[in-house]
């Protein structure tokens, strides 16, 4: 690589080689010469002059494309699909004249784009299960651990660590649901010629409607599709890139969701990424451990979701059957949206998988909030034990501040069951009040929830596609 020129960093540091490859130009261009010899084959099929000779010549050149031959043709003729076509008639003589025969333009260009998105959204699905795995087996082995819940990022009731992992993994699963639905609803364009119509095909097959309805058809199947849209312009709808971008753009917030929670919980020190024993995590203060990884989790999340706006932007602007000034967006929109995802799902399966969790600092923030969450229960035994429910609530309202202060102002141990217990009142022992501070009575149906998620939700969608699991992360920077 030359280092005087610009380098996309989503090639250089953060995608991996699999979904770079499915955007790179021997993909494009294999993929243009597959549509030329489906076409071709459809048409020979359906009764047009072409040989089994000329069929044998395009497949013989599939894959070995001249592309000293196309760019040197397109700086004449300035257009890439007529370069190629002129490049493949160059390796191909015999099948030079049948190349293209009846096609416009976007035949190449817009079913290559539909084979492309299609195969990188396998592999984000292939990643996005994966993803969903690790966090499955993290929610289950900590599905019973206390732990301090937030709203507001202020205390609040209980819950456990497995249960927040719970939700992280629910909003990756309605992903995938998106991601699926997508998936399955995946056309190609077809061959319509230049605004739709199949005038070309008309001509060619001599008025022949029943021949004609069998191109599309014949098309998809070769290039293992199930169908083609039915109606078009020149161009598939562009609606379609932005049903494919929203899908990357709901991973994306998934990602920055989860990466928020983590970087706010390593703070915490209640649970840190995976740190390397070499790894350096602040140039000036040797100590540092940042968590660097779901930063740029964050970073290239927020990049996706504004992604996203291109493709919505493009399909409302594009006017009658087709204008162009979608092809120079999709080319940076599209490919970056992927790559970026990809990066980003990576980053997901290494901070998974290597998550560290720190229970006595959890059960030490957990323990010094807890009396105040116990305050019910407590009025509730005190009560049992003769108490009036009225006093016995501003009695606990007022002690409760009075502890409040302790802590913020004088900056001492929360004393709330000191106080408590030194109130007749209440006519219970600091030992009796201790007695209630036992975590698990206070994290509801935590465990019970993740158990029933992950049972009935998770595990099944998991043995669906039990052949994509056991996917590991490469972590480049």
């Amino acid at each position: 690589m030359g280092t005087d020129r610009y380098q996309s960093p989503l090639s250089e540091r953060y995608a991996s080689k699999e979904m770079q490859y499915i955007f790179s130009p021997d993909m494009k261009f294999r993929t243009w010469r597959k549509l030329w010899i489906a076409l071709a084959e459809t048409e020979k099929e359906l009764g047009l002059k072409i040989t089994d000779e000329q069929i044998e010549e395009l497949k013989a050149h599939a894959e070995d494309i001249n592309y000293d031959v196309a760019k040197e043709r397109e700086k004449q003729v300035r257009h890439d699909v007529m370069s190629h076509v002129y490049a493949y008639g160059a390796q191909c003589p015999k099948a030079k004249g049948i190349i293209h025969l009846g096609a416009t333009s976007c035949y190449v260009g817009d079913n290559t784009d539909i084979i492309v998105m299609t195969q990188a959204l396998k592999l984000v699905k292939k990643k996005l299960v994966n993803v969903i795995a690790e966090l499955a087996d993290f929610a289950e082995k900590y599905k019973a651990q206390p732990t301090l819940a937030f709203t507001h990022f202020q205390p609040a009731q209980p819950t456990t660590v497995g249960k927040r992992a719970a939700l992280w993994l629910q909003e990756f699963y309605l992903d995938l649901e998106d991601l699926d639905h997508v998936l399955s609803q995946m056309k190609l364009l077809g061959s319509k010629g230049t605004t739709g119509t199949q005038a070309s095909f008309l001509e060619l097959f001599d008025g022949d409607q029943e021949r004609i309805d069998k191109i599309d058809p014949m098309i998809a199947e070769k290039m293992g599709f199930q169908e083609c849209f039915p109606v078009s312009g020149q161009t598939y709808s562009r609606k379609v890139d932005t049903r494919v971008a929203n899908v990357l753009a709901g991973i994306a917030a998934s990602a920055h969701k989860m990466s928020n929670d983590i970087r706010l919980l390593q703070h915490l020190k209640e649970v840190e990424e995976p740190f390397e024993k070499s790894q350096i995590g602040s140039s000036a203060m040797a100590y540092k451990r940042n968590p660097m990884r779901s930063e740029r989790i964050a970073s290239l999340s927020r990049y996706v979701m504004i992604d996203a706006l291109n493709p919505a932007i493009t399909s409302a602007t594009q006017w009658f059957e087709r204008t162009l000034d979608d092809s120079a967006n999709k080319r940076l929109s599209i490919p970056e949206g992927f790559l970026a995802v990809d990066g980003i799902l990576d980053l997901c399966l290494n901070v998974v998988d290597g998550l560290v969790v720190y229970p006595k600092v959890i059960e030490k923030r957990l323990m010094s909030e807890l009396p105040f969450m116990a305050t019910e229960n407590i009025m509730m035994d005190a009560v049992k034990l003769g108490g009036d429910r009225q006093e016995l609530h501003e009695k606990i309202r007022t002690l409760s501040m009075e502890a409040g202060k302790n802590v913020k102002v004088e900056g001492k141990e929360n004393n709330l069951l000191e106080l408590i217990a030194a109130d007749p009142a209440f006519n219970m022992t600091l030992e009796d009040l201790q007695k209630t501070m036992e975590p698990s009575r206070y994290v509801g149906r935590s465990k019970e929830q993740v158990e029933s998620f992950l049972e009935k939700v998770i595990r099944p969608v998991l043995a669906e596609n039990e052949e994509l699991l056991g996917v590991k992360a490469q972590i480049n920077v």
